[in-house]
């Protein structure tokens, strides 16, 4: 697949992605380009003879439609090679893939799975090893190809082609390294119900959407599907009754003839499936060596705070002392006494998310309830489905289960992948091993204080995470207060037949700082680009705002003053904005009787040498509390209820910081007054220049 691809994939697969990022990528791929500006200036989406550019027609489509026109436009692009290599019929099969593909984005919503966008490509690529198969072997596969996918199919195609299309297109995508079980999903879509009970919910909600989506929907195997996904028959009818109309409207976008399609019956004609003593001085010598080298382990892990650190020195020594290929560590969580993977270093990180519960069966809970070491190979045909996923994802042909017993308790297991000439010699060092895996589990169980670390830290990101979140929806609910109040403006003038002009531009000026505020969010770090903004006219436009909109009551009157020169601070205008507005909205909340507002721009000023401009926000209201002043800027709760209330002046503070200035309070029984400080650009001007009114407006 080429790279770009990749990238707009994985992007779309990502929950932060924003609208800006996705643009960028899609405008280095000409072929994704053309396609979106296509559907965006179509009849469907435009009304007008303009035409839209990228980023217009980004923003006329929406976030979640690009995504589903990215990851189509990518799988069309990069499998299209393969049906110009013969003249077969593909409507039904991309009559197949576009409906597994919608009700497995569907399913992925029902079951709560985070990335519904990756379950959408899941389906939409999990019979392509068909295609792979009928490009490399067209005339051998094109029966096959035209042939019912059911149970029979993949057996048929391994007797006749070596390989079945399951493991043709899982194949096909793990060339692409994707940090992801799409893979496994495309795998074992075809595995019996009664392997999927501890399977990832990627894995069993592509295999329900193959069933709902192909011609045999009255499968035996579709009612275990549906309960292994925990999925209702209304939920099922539900989404089937939109898929047709969703699947039809789809292809037509790409250009994919679904005529009769769905008319269109398999042929059941198939290819036919062709037949297939040591001394005791020696072991004296080896004890000793154990002996030492075990003695050194311990001693390397004594000196270990960190759980991290500890868990690495583990598997580091494990694969030393025991020449293993690859290491994961599962612990086994307290409460529910499920085995979770802890993978170490950037190959496995797959496995994070990777759950195994207790009761699930296999040979790893074996080893646990058991308290002994097990090993599974790859050829073993009993394996379960939770041995072959790890298999596969350590790359190894066998793996040892070697469980982390200290006492009455087992903390977990350490999996260990090695070949089948590593693992015969493994079976002679078993007391080694189970000696090795009892000093690892004492030094794991006796750093308590490195898991309180552990924990601390956890609990510090999720409420670093909690945090963001609680700040995004504030932000961006001032923005979207101001569209709600301006769509009901609107719709009045509308009625009366007035101009709304100047609604419909505040209303587009929202709407893109809705996604500005998101994006600052989502990319903290990124570097600021180099603006300037006159403090005036952002004083003014939002002061503009409060005018005509429903948000300030008739009782609250606002003034605002400003100077008779430009006044420049450098940076970006989206920030100031975001300051004034809560400042002026914490100002009307203060005023529930009414009052006036005060928006003043007091020029230039020199403070400790520097030049800023000074502005003041004030209110005459009755004043903040001396317990509430004490902590002003502190991420408090309000009194205002609601689930993100008391955030505001903490962020407005960061705001500040940000452009380099400053903020203080003062607050009395006459009212409260914020003072804001910010750099001015050309700090070579005169400084403490006089403030003059040249302009006063009382909005009312």
């Amino acid at each position: 697949m080429p790279q770009i691809l990749v990238k707009l994939i994985d992007l779309c697969q990502r929950d932060d992605a924003g609208m800006g990022q996705v643009a960028k990528l899609i405008a280095h791929d000409a072929g994704m380009t053309a396609r979106i500006l296509g559907i965006a200036n179509s009849s469907a989406y435009s009304h007008s003879s303009l035409q839209l550019g990228l980023a217009q027609s980004l923003n006329t489509l929406g976030i979640e439609m690009i995504k589903t026109l990215v990851i189509n436009e990518s799988v069309f692009q990069t499998f299209s090679s393969f049906s110009r290599l013969n003249r077969t019929d593909l409507r039904g099969f991309w009559l197949h893939a576009l409906k597994t593909a919608v009700i497995a984005r569907e399913l992925a919503k029902k079951m709560s799975y985070p990335r519904s966008e990756e379950a959408y490509l899941a389906g939409l690529l999990h019979d392509v090893g068909r295609l792979a198969l009928l490009g490399a072997a067209p005339r051998e596969y094109s029966s096959n190809f035209l042939a019912e996918d059911d149970e029979h199919l993949c057996s048929i195609e391994t007797g006749s082609m070596g390989i079945s299309h399951a493991e043709a297109g899982a194949w096909i995508i793990e060339q692409w390294n994707l940090d992801s079980f799409l893979a496994d999903s495309v795998l074992y879509h075809h595995e019996p119900i009664t392997r999927l009970q501890s399977a990832h919910p990627l894995i069993r909600l592509v295999c329900l959407a193959h069933l709902l989506g192909s011609y045999k929907s009255d499968s035996p195997a579709l009612k275990g599907a549906a309960a292994l996904c925990a999925i209702e028959e209304t939920d099922i009818q539900t989404i089937l009754s939109g898929v047709n109309a969703y699947t039809k409207t789809a292809a037509t976008y790409f250009g994919i003839d679904l005529t009769d399609a769905d008319q269109a019956s398999p042929s059941a004609e198939y290819v036919p499936h062709e037949p297939a003593g040591n001394r005791v001085e020696d072991r004296l010598a080896e004890e000793v060596r154990n002996m030492a080298l075990l003695s050194a382990s311990v001693q390397n892990f004594s000196g270990i705070r960190s759980g991290k650190d500890l868990l690495e020195s583990i598997t580091r020594s494990a694969r030393i002392l025991f020449n293993f290929e690859e290491m994961v560590v599962f612990l086994q969580d307290a409460n529910s006494k499920a085995l979770v993977g802890f993978p170490l270093g950037d190959r496995q990180q797959r496995l994070s998310g990777f759950s195994i519960p207790s009761t699930g069966g296999g040979i790893i809970v074996d080893a646990v309830s058991n308290r002994r070491i097990s090993y599974a190979k790859r050829d073993d045909s009993s394996l379960g489905l939770v041995e072959e996923q790890l298999l596969r994802a350590m790359g190894t042909e066998c793996l040892a289960y070697i469980p982390l017993i200290t006492g009455q308790s087992c903390l977990g297991v350490l999996a260990g992948g090695l070949s089948s000439v590593q693992l015969t010699e493994l079976w002679g060092q078993e007391r080694f091993l189970k000696s090795f895996a009892t000093q690892a589990a004492t030094s794991l169980e006796s750093s308590t204080a490195a898991r309180s670390e552990m924990e601390k830290h956890i609990a510090k990101v999720n409420e670093a995470h909690r945090e963001a979140s609680r700040k995004i929806v504030h932000e961006v609910n001032n923005p979207l207060s101001i569209i709600k109040n301006y769509l009901g403006v609107l719709d009045d003038k509308l009625a009366n037949q007035e101009p709304v002009n100047e609604e419909l531009s505040i209303l587009n000026e929202e709407i893109d700082r809705v996604g500005r505020i998101v994006g600052g969010f989502a990319n903290p770090d990124s570097p600021p680009q180099e603006e300037t903004t006159e403090v005036n006219g952002v004083l003014k436009d939002v002061v503009r705002l409060f005018s005509i909109s429903r948000f300030l009551p008739a009782s609250v009157k606002i003034v605002v003053k400003t100077t008779d020169r430009p006044d420049v601070m450098p940076g970006s205008a989206d920030p100031l904005k975001q300051i004034l507005l809560n400042l002026i909205k914490n100002a009307v909340e203060a005023l529930p009787r009414g009052g006036v507002i005060g928006v003043r721009n007091n020029g230039r000023v020199t403070r400790e040498g520097r030049s800023y401009i000074e502005l003041r926000i004030s209110d005459n209201g009755a004043g903040i509390p001396a317990d509430v002043l004490a902590n002003l800027f502190s991420p408090v709760r309000s009194s205002k209820g609601g689930e993100n209330h008391g955030l505001g002046l903490n962020i407005v503070q960061g705001l500040v910081k940000n452009l380099n200035g400053f903020i203080s309070c003062r607050s009395g029984e006459s009212g409260t007054t914020f003072e804001i400080l910010l750099p001015v650009q050309d700090a070579t001007a005169n400084h403490g220049s006089e403030t003059k009114q040249i302009s006063k407006h009382e909005v009312s």
